[in-house]
């Protein structure tokens, strides 16, 4: 059970990277991309490997797939295009079934198959990356704070993402949105959806949950709770977040969001569908 106490009868869960913060393109092409290309040798087929795992992470309908989802995908692609990837199964067994998808939960399997080991050596050495990343490059999107600090009046606030825990309360806490924040949910404590779930057995009715995502991982997991979702529209966010402060807030806390949040829905997925994200 998470420990937070519930202040308000409304609670909304943002996600961080490629919602709150600006942060998703420079992350996967700086950070994740290359230390895959490194850790499994794969530099003869750099260029083609990173614009494809940029696709998968960042500009498809699997945008903000848990990261070791992302690397079983691309590995399993690589597997088949370029290269033998010794133990691709084991890990895409492990990321399809695993209760948690985190570091902690990938070193209960070291010893298991040396993938494991790899993955894992992968997963830090991106944290790595991502910690040397100069601080003026990671930042909110505009309206953001502003955005908090409206919700902070009259509703809860919760950190929903399936982000390395320690990167997002850095972030967060830097740009004081970690003050306003209620409760955090990252990969260590399970996946988005059962995060919503555990915040919700706090006593929030589902009409008053809004999940504010900018991608299908964060419509899927509201929707697997039967709460409401606002999109952060890729190429849009600073508009989305000026919507949100002028009409999605208001509809949610008056709780006439429903219409309104299908027409959001659609909007999303039109915004993908286009190619534009």
């Amino acid at each position: 059970m998470l420990d937070f106490e519930k202040k308000h009868d409304h609670i909304v869960c943002i996600d961080s990277d490629g919602c709150a913060m600006d942060t998703m393109n420079i992350k996967h092409i700086r950070c994740f991309g290359p230390c895959m290309v490194k850790e499994w040798e794969l530099s003869e087929w750099e260029q083609e490997i990173l614009e494809r795992w940029n696709e998968i992470n960042l500009y498809s309908l699997t945008r903000g797939i848990n990261r070791f989802k992302g690397l079983s995908m691309a590995l399993s692609e690589i597997n088949e295009k370029y290269r033998k990837i010794d133990g691709v199964e084991e890990l895409c067994v492990w990321s399809e079934t695993a209760p948690e998808l985190s570091n902690s939960a990938l070193e209960s399997m070291i010893g298991t198959s040396p993938v494991f080991e790899k993955a894992l050596r992968w997963s830090r050495s991106v944290n790595e990356e991502i910690e040397k990343l100069p601080q003026e490059e990671i930042k909110p999107f505009e309206g953001v704070k502003e955005a908090f600090s409206l919700i902070h009046e009259s509703a809860d606030i919760a950190v929903v993402s399936s982000a390395n825990p320690e990167a997002v309360r850095n972030e967060w806490e830097r740009f004081g949105l970690l003050e306003m924040v209620d409760v955090v949910c990252t990969q260590e404590v399970g996946s988005k959806s059962a995060c919503i779930k555990m915040i919700s057995e706090k006593g929030y009715e589902k009409d008053h949950i809004l999940m504010v995502g900018d991608a299908p991982g964060d419509r899927k997991a509201a929707e697997e709770n039967e709460i409401l979702f606002y999109p952060i529209l890729v190429k849009h966010e600073d508009e989305s977040w000026t919507e949100f402060r002028t009409t999605a807030l208001d509809k949610f806390m008056k709780l006439s969001y429903e219409d309104y949040g299908v027409e959001k829905k659609k909007q999303f997925e039109r915004n993908l569908d286009t190619g534009e994200s």
